[in-house]
């Protein structure tokens, strides 16, 4: 029940939802991108965005062209900052609400 509350609590904030707007531009933005540069599907193109960017990297997929590799590079450097924030900011969050829970 808790992390519900905490999903509910993070997107009445105005700084979270403005980074988890950030978050799924970039998200969309490499998914685009990948699309129809590699030619990829777009479930494939989010899921490699996703794993990327999240530094996972399954390395079932992997840009084959120059330009999907040069945009890898520059979409690593901009992105992982982004997604590290939002993961970060929901970790705290939740520990935040579960600590306030705890007190009562």
């Amino acid at each position: 029940m808790i992390f519900f509350k905490t999903i509910i609590a993070y997107f009445q904030d105005k700084q979270y939802r403005d980074l988890l707007l950030t978050t799924i531009i970039i998200i969309g933005f490499g998914s685009t991108i990948y699309h129809y540069l590699e030619g990829w599907s777009w479930v494939d193109s989010i899921y490699f965005s996703v794993i990327t960017l999240t530094t996972i990297g399954f390395g079932d997929f992997a840009p084959s062209t120059a330009e999907g590799k040069i945009f890898t590079i520059f979409y690593i450097v901009i992105g992982i900052g982004v997604i590290l924030s939002f993961v970060n900011t929901v970790y705290n969050h939740y520990n935040t609400t579960k600590k306030k829970k705890k007190k009562k």
